[in-house]
């Protein structure tokens, strides 16, 4: 599975002949201002919730592509009106089988509004199962018990779990999410990108490592197979 970091929670992830991207905020990112946008391609965009710094340029790559949006219903809408001809409705506790696999819509402790104030519905995060893997993207969230109830389902490979704190997770809940999904190891997100959510990056991998767990910080551009 190649998984490409384009900056703050997204990720674009080759699965067999399919390439799925996540939360694409990438031309407002001074830290991906090499990344260019328009060369993104991507069948399908997975949107976790509203926020500008998870959305910002779904519309773009979806045009450029004629991806189908994924998320709530709400957003799914929402992109609907701007023109975007593929959407998938979803909401908590749904699963749908794409091509490439299942998605499974997981709660997400977290808020949740459109740029323009247009109401989002939940927040959510996703499970993606494969033939050959399966993971879990938190979207942002806070820690939550509800995080137990993905292995009793799902036999996670790794997971995609937000690290910054102030408005998710610090690496401290994250460690102890990793262990209610039942994985060893862990991409490490929305961090860095505001002074709000900057990290240490040494000491986050020193806590995990002490933790017995891989956390994976990607540089934005990495390329990785998991």
């Amino acid at each position: 599975m190649e998984i490409t970091y384009y900056g703050q929670s997204c990720f674009l992830i080759k699965i067999g002949g399919h390439s799925v991207l996540f939360d694409p905020f990438i031309s407002p990112n001074e830290l991906a201002k090499d990344i260019d946008v328009d060369s993104i391609k991507a069948d399908y965009i997975l949107l976790s919730h509203g926020h500008q710094d998870h959305v910002h340029d779904a519309e773009r790559i979806a045009k450029n592509n004629g991806s189908t949006i994924v998320s709530t219903f709400e957003i799914a809408s929402w992109y609907g009106e701007k023109g975007i001809e593929k959407t998938h409705p979803m909401n908590i506790g749904g699963k749908v089988t794409l091509p490439f696999g299942t998605v499974k819509m997981v709660t997400a402790v977290h808020s949740s509004s459109l740029p323009d104030g247009t109401y989002a519905g939940v927040a959510s995060g996703f499970v993606v199962e494969t033939e050959d893997k399966a993971f879990y993207f938190a979207g942002d969230t806070a820690l939550t018990y509800d995080m137990k109830l993905i292995p009793e389902q799902f036999d996670l490979d790794f997971a995609l779990l937000p690290i910054g704190d102030n408005f998710t997770m610090d690496i401290h809940d994250a460690l102890i999410a990793a262990d209610f999904v039942q994985v060893d190891k862990f991409i490490g997100m929305h961090y860095d990108t505001f002074p709000y959510i900057a990290i240490d990056h040494e000491e986050v991998k020193e806590v995990a490592q002490m933790a017995g767990k891989e956390l994976i910080l990607m540089e934005i551009g990495q390329t990785i197979n998991l």
